[in-house]
């Protein structure tokens, strides 16, 4: 059973939220304030945190930003619809993806689905357990674990996610669509920058090629592509 922490002020909208997750099947678990919620995140129990932007005493941006501080744990960001500000900023400062509100609890509960399928199961090869090497990264799928010239890459799970997809079509531009469908589990939305956002976020977590630029490279109306030395 996974755990899952809901972090938002609206009581009521929590739950309707818990009560339906736990139909579902998941362990959930609430805190109603940005402090309170960042100290459960931050506690090794949970899978998984949602996240609301908006909350007292401390914002869903500055509770995203203290979490990360300490921990890669997986977090879904709640946004106002239409608020794309708050939801580049999320994913800049690494949340792994987000849901606009109002939202259904059966989307809520098929978007947790989707990250925790990717961060809790099997390798996208089936399961094979030789490390993938590109260059200098080399990956860890069942592990999920990376480093880059021997050193530890710390990526949240959408990054190493997205990584292993480039990884393992290194030398092939792959589409923004393929990108969000197998490294975020959902088809790309109309006007998505959910993809660049975290590409951008990866590329200055890795190190660049023989000639000085960056492995990772974007292929126009292609999508992105991980450069083979």
């Amino acid at each position: 059973m996974s755990k899952v922490l809901l972090i938002d002020d609206d009581i009521e909208l929590v739950g309707m939220f818990q009560e339906y997750l736990e139909q579902e099947g998941f362990d959930v678990k609430t805190a109603h304030d940005g402090e309170a919620g960042a100290a459960a995140a931050l506690s090794g129990q949970y899978a998984i945190a949602i996240l609301d932007v908006m909350m007292p005493r401390m914002n869903g941006l500055e509770t995203l930003r203290r979490i990360r501080a300490h921990s890669q744990l997986p977090i879904l960001m709640l946004t106002a619809r239409g608020d794309d500000t708050d939801r580049i900023v999320g994913l800049e400062l690494g949340a792994d993806d987000y849901v606009a509100k109002p939202c259904t609890p059966r989307e809520l509960t098929a978007r947790i689905r989707a990250i925790l399928r990717r961060t809790q199961g099997a390798p996208m090869d089936g399961g094979a357990s030789s490390p993938l090497v590109v260059g200098q990264l080399t990956m860890w799928p069942e592990q999920r674990r990376a480093t880059w010239a021997g050193d530890a890459l710390e990526l949240t799970s959408t990054e190493f996610n997205l990584l292993e997809v480039l990884a393992r079509n290194a030398g092939k531009p792959v589409s923004k669509n393929i990108l969000s469908e197998q490294g975020l589990g959902r088809p790309m939305a109309r006007f998505d920058r959910n993809i660049d956002v975290h590409l951008s976020s990866l590329r200055h977590k890795l190190g660049t090629i023989a000639d000085g630029r960056s492995c990772l490279q974007t292929v126009y109306r292609m999508g992105y592509q991980l450069i083979k030395e």
